[in-house]
């Protein structure tokens, strides 16, 4: 009994210590606020609703009757929006000067943007439906446009990565990494909510793709897995400090296709129209249209013993 009540006063003195650490960090690790941040499962489940209103019979519910789709959209719409203004709201009311337990303003603002998300997704569904089609015609593996929707990783990233970057644009903090970062976990697809993807955009396999932040890519970019479109350095300020919102990621134009391993770098890198990367190629200058970009066949050795 003794030793029980000595280790419960070691589980206080730990926590005393610990409770020392809230605020003297920097940068702090603790959030104490009136409002809280958003929740990453609600977030999540608002990304599958809105998967399920995208691919209606692919997610979600499988089986839907065309002549209850107004009411079944609808309702699900209802709800998104909902929870979305939920989201919002607890995504900018923490830059909020109000202090008091609730802010209409933020809350009116949440609305707002959660129509105006909405109101995106006719227009997503067509760039969706370039993006689904590029799929099937640039896989010879695939047997139906139903196979690409419903089992392609890629077809998931790019369809979070869509909606993720709307609300990147409207200015919308947190939840748009939350939703890139939610399908990286899933897919191993890295796909920075702030790039620019142009329409009919596909990457086979996927698996290890990173793009970030500040990426262009043009119409009809096809990408293999391991491909990595990245920074080559970062702009830094006279006390050393990085400097944000540079350009530090490629440009890839129209009708590129960058094959498996293959690392391009940096923010003035420009790979021209109709250009091919190969394999394993590392790049950080730019290349004119249609170029082909290949490294030399190595040497193989083959040891029969």
């Amino acid at each position: 009994m003794y030793e029980h009540l000595k280790r419960r006063d070691q589980v206080r003195e730990i926590t005393r210590d610990l409770i020392q650490t809230f605020g003297a960090l920097q940068p702090k690790l603790e959030h104490f606020a009136t409002t809280p941040l958003p929740d990453k499962t609600s977030v999540i489940k608002i990304l599958d609703d809105l998967l399920e209103v995208i691919y209606p019979g692919y997610f979600g519910r499988k089986y839907v009757e065309s002549s209850n789709i107004e009411y079944y959209v609808g309702d699900l719409l209802d709800s998104i929006y909902a929870r979305l203004t939920q989201e919002i709201y607890r995504s900018v009311r923490t830059a909020c000067q109000n202090t008091s337990d609730a802010c209409e303003d933020c809350f009116g603002i949440a609305e707002e943007q959660a129509l105006l998300f909405l109101r995106k997704l006719v227009d997503l569904r067509g760039r969706l439906s370039e993006d689904v089609q590029a799929g099937f015609d640039g896989d010879p593996a695939a047997k139906s446009i139903d196979e690409v929707i419903f089992a392609y990783p890629a077809i998931f990233a790019i369809t979070v990565y869509r909606l993720a970057h709307e609300l990147h644009v409207q200015g919308i903090p947190l939840l748009p990494r939350i939703m890139t970062e939610h399908a990286h976990s899933i897919t191993g697809i890295d796909i920075h909510p702030g790039a620019t993807i142009g329409s009919g955009f596909f990457i086979d396999h996927g698996t290890g793709v990173v793009i970030g932040e500040t990426t262009n890519i043009g119409n009809r970019v096809k990408l293999y897995q391991g491909v990595t479109l990245g920074a080559l350095s970062f702009a830094m300020d006279d006390e050393g400090r990085m400097i944000r919102g540079k350009k530090r990621h490629p440009t890839i134009e129209d009708d590129v296709v960058i094959y498996a391993g293959a690392t391009i770098l940096g923010g003035s890198t420009v790979i021209g129209r109709g250009s091919v990367i190969g394999g394993n190629v590392w790049l950080t200058r730019s290349v004119p249209p249609y170029t082909r970009v290949v490294i030399s066949e190595p040497e193989l050795v083959i040891d029969s013993k």
